[in-house]
């Protein structure tokens, strides 16, 4: 997934201005491949206490105030999320806070984060937060920081201790070497940085841009100019994906409801399977009873003219672990040096690792999108071409792909993520409900469904 930052000069006080002109840079990220844009401090309004502090009520908004209706729908029309910082509404009369609205690819909250540390003069207009800002996107977990944050290393410890990947820090630091700081942060945690930064004279003085983007080794891979109308910074976060070898995912408990594993021929025949899928017990049409509800209403969210094309459901462990090996095989071949746990953490981005495979709980499913005669629609890549076969075309969020095909890629999300299942992002194909990984990027206590042998 390709992650922005975006810079540019808000006008004091003026939210309709700055709400229309992050709509903007949002379509303009989508446009250039990225699935998330981060904005500065206080950039719905800039970074004007005065003007804050002489109309609070005015300045301060919740995540669902109409003049942020820009925002949500730039993020809806896109199949962008974005990190948009305001003065954030307090509870009960209580004073605002420096708040970051996360909305999703589907302009929905997916959180709200409350700078934790204020600095200065902020004291007397804002109040603190206190909780941490964490979340889930495209496979990603994502840690949230702003500003004066940055300065308290556990902020960043804890982002590290929580499994983030990605650490994104909306700012107005008015020197380079202040900037520079994000270096050390980078090397010292083993974090992927993305910083957003204002530009323009606010309260503490001039901003000095440079937006940008450091690696977890702490080399800057990418910078905005110091000044400038609007600019956008880019970077690729797939490698802060957690894959199905990770630890946290063999770490989710499963609680089994017991839900039956229907073949989809019978019980949901609106739904299509590809041509030339066979093995004797018909398992690759099998799935579980709550991920075939779900895909039905996924086919009804479709736009007019496209339905669901299924290739293949359940997968016995067997299969499984032959897959899984044959893959391994492979990597080992093209790569002799590799020692097994590497090739056991490369063999993840292409084939889950037998003992907590979602197609062998029935809870995954590969498929596609056709037109509605079962016509071709162009997704990029062909299903289960490897990365190596692809060029990383296959990751979800890559950032080469065709206008069209990118298109095609966020219709098919939209629908399947708003019927309640996930994507694992190195293969735009693979959706599932129910299992450890849709339990870990959703937040639920256990998985749903554990491995099943045929019959059973």
């Amino acid at each position: 997934m390709i992650i922005a930052a975006a810079q540019f000069a808000s006008v004091p006080g003026d939210i309709g201005a700055n709400a229309a002109q992050m709509a903007t840079l949002i379509t303009e990220a989508a446009g250039r491949g990225a699935g998330l844009v981060v904005f500065a401090e206080l950039a719905l309004t800039h970074y004007d206490l005065a003007v804050i502090a002489g109309d609070p009520e005015a300045m301060a908004v919740t995540h669902d105030d109409a003049r942020l209706a820009p925002v949500r729908e730039a993020c809806r029309a896109s199949g962008v999320a974005a990190v948009v910082n305001a003065p954030g509404r307090g509870a009960d009369g209580s004073p605002p806070t420096i708040a970051s609205f996360v909305y999703g690819p589907d302009g929905a909250l997916l959180t709200r984060y409350d700078k934790r540390h204020l600095f200065g003069a902020e004291n007397e207009v804002f109040a603190p937060g206190t909780e941490d800002g964490r979340f889930w996107l495209g496979g990603v977990r994502f840690a949230l920081a702003t500003c004066n944050d940055n300065n308290f290393p556990e902020v960043a410890a804890r982002a590290v201790a929580d499994n983030c990947r990605v650490y994104l820090a909306s700012s107005f630091h008015g020197t380079a070497e202040r900037v520079d700081r994000y270096a050390d942060l980078a090397r010292e945690t083993g974090l992927l940085v993305l910083l957003a930064n204002g530009v323009g004279v606010g309260s503490p003085g001039p901003a000095c841009g440079r937006s940008g983007a450091w690696l977890p080794n702490g080399e800057r891979v990418a910078t905005a100019s110091p000044d400038g109308p609007s600019e956008l910074v880019l970077t690729d976060a797939r490698e802060g994906i957690v894959l199905m070898a990770d630890p946290a995912i063999a770490a989710v408990p499963v609680r089994e409801c017991g839900e039956a594993l229907v073949d989809v021929r019978t019980a949901a025949p609106a739904l299509l399977l590809a041509d030339g899928r066979y093995d004797e017990r018909g398992a690759f049409a099998r799935l579980r009873d709550g991920v075939v509800r779900r895909l039905l209403a996924a086919q009804e969210a479709l736009p007019d003219g496209l339905r669901l094309e299924i290739v293949e459901g359940y997968r016995p462990p067997g299969l499984q672990r032959r897959y899984f090996e044959e893959y391994a095989d492979e990597l080992r071949a093209v790569h002799p040096g590799w020692d097994a746990a590497r090739i056991h953490q490369a063999g993840s981005r292409y084939v889950s690792p037998p003992e907590i495979a979602p197609h062998s709980a029935g809870g995954a499913v590969d498929l596609t999108l056709v037109t509605a005669d079962g016509g071709y629609v162009d997704m990029g890549t062909p299903i289960n071409a490897s990365p190596e076969e692809s060029g990383g075309a296959c990751y979800t969020g890559a950032p080469d792909l065709t206008p069209a095909a990118r298109a095609n890629r966020r219709v098919l999300g939209a629908a399947l993520s708003g019927a309640g299942l996930v994507n694992y992002p190195t293969e735009w194909w693979h959706w599932s409900y129910g299992d450890r990984y849709w339990a870990l990027t959703t937040g639920a206590e256990h998985a749903l469904y554990g491995p099943r042998e045929p019959g059973r």
